[in-house]
């Protein structure tokens, strides 16, 4: 790779449980131009843009990347359209990183987002078919079969649900603040798919995110340190074939090794400091912890379980609330990506983890066949033992 990259400027919509005050196009301006003040950029800074989103039909515009141009100051410049399902925010984020790791382009503006006030979710992601299960009748028989083979006790989704949604009480940014969230409060809300209890799921939010990727001869333009991107990684597998492993698939295993691979790292646990998971349904922090090599296999619950996750655990995860407190999807893979920058440049403010210097941002989509993670640090050239 010619040049090395790093985030420079991020931006998030100001989230609420529907933004029936803006448009389709107000709502990813709105994260744009965010991502450019925190820069101290403007779009003539801008020499590409990389647009992600879930599948069209959760707004029923067709190839939004056209009608956004605009809005997005891409008129003229090259725009480039990414998807890969759930995961496309952190394969988006990634695409526009390579874009300059390659030379091609200098500065690059990446956007996310979801409108799901103006689609149907539902009906989006159970095919258009009536009666569809959805993600949540998808992943919940896979979640049962990893309780089974880790020997995992119930309380753990309870307990990850109750750690995320207290983690968003700190981020403004996040779409759901329940302040008496409690693990009886989540036992006794309504079962939807068992055993998912309905706060142990994640919300529908509209909302959009942006970043501004530069190449390391460009970054002294930004007012705030860089987020160095040191390594990235993107994986697919088949949704279906025989002998298929739904708990643990081997895209993940091999686009977590092809991670920590590029990074030198040999010891995720205790070489990463902290780490945004994309866990939209509460039990699969632990199943990612082992399905990413961070925990040896059954071990994954253990780390939830005596606190190792938590904000002043060994590897808090989630610190912003995560997919469980906002889920615009298109946009989600992109905030835990941003969120992961966010935490070594040293701007997260109220869930900053002191001293984090090295952070994973992760995503999967689909029947958890997509993968896409990336390591940034806030040294270009980090060292590990």
């Amino acid at each position: 790779m010619a040049n090395q990259c790093a985030v420079i400027g991020i931006g998030q919509t100001k989230y609420k449980s529907r933004r029936l005050d803006l448009s389709l196009e107000g709502l990813v301006r709105e994260a744009v131009l965010a991502a450019l003040a925190d820069a101290e950029l403007s779009f003539g800074d801008i020499d590409a843009i990389v647009i992600g989103k879930a599948p069209d039909a959760l707004e029923g515009v067709v190839m939004p990347e056209l009608s956004l141009a605009d809005a997005l100051g891409a008129i003229g410049k090259p725009i480039h359209r990414v998807h890969t399902a759930g995961s496309v925010g952190a394969s988006t984020a990634i695409t526009a990183a390579t874009f300059v790791e390659s030379g091609v382009y200098d500065t690059v503006l990446t956007v996310g987002y979801e409108k799901q006030s103006e689609g149907n979710a539902t009906w989006a992601l159970s095919g258009g078919k009536s009666g569809g299960q959805g993600a949540g009748g998808t992943f919940a028989p896979w979640i049962r079969n990893y309780i089974r083979r880790s020997n995992a006790p119930e309380h753990i989704g309870w307990a990850v649900a109750v750690k995320d949604r207290l983690n968003a009480l700190k981020n403004p940014y996040a779409h759901l603040h329940i302040e008496d969230i409690t693990i009886e409060k989540v036992r006794e809300s309504p079962m939807l798919w068992d055993p998912l209890h309905f706060l142990e799921s994640c919300p529908s939010s509209d909302g959009a995110a942006a970043m501004v990727l530069s190449s390391a001869d460009k970054v002294d333009r930004s007012p705030h340190p860089p987020a160095w991107v040191i390594a990235h990684a993107k994986r697919t597998e088949f949704g279906q074939f025989p002998g298929r492993d739904t708990v643990k698939p081997q895209a993940g295993v091999e686009c977590a090794e092809d991670l920590y691979r590029k990074a030198g790292i040999t010891d995720p646990r205790g070489q990463i400091d902290c780490a945004e998971i994309y866990v939209p349904f509460s039990w699969y922090e632990p199943m990612w912890l082992e399905g990413h090599l961070i925990a040896a296999e059954g071990d994954g619950w253990k780390m939830t379980d005596e606190g190792a996750t938590a904000m002043d655990g060994d590897f808090p995860v989630n610190m912003s609330g995560g997919v469980l407190s906002s889920n615009p999807i298109g946009a989600s893979g992109m905030i835990r990506c941003l969120e992961a920058a966010h935490q070594v440049r040293g701007t997260a403010g109220e869930h900053q983890i002191d001293g984090a210097r090295v952070a994973l941002g992760h995503a999967y989509g689909g029947a958890a066949q997509y993968f896409a993670m990336w390591i940034v640090s806030s040294d270009p050239s980090p060292k590990f033992n």
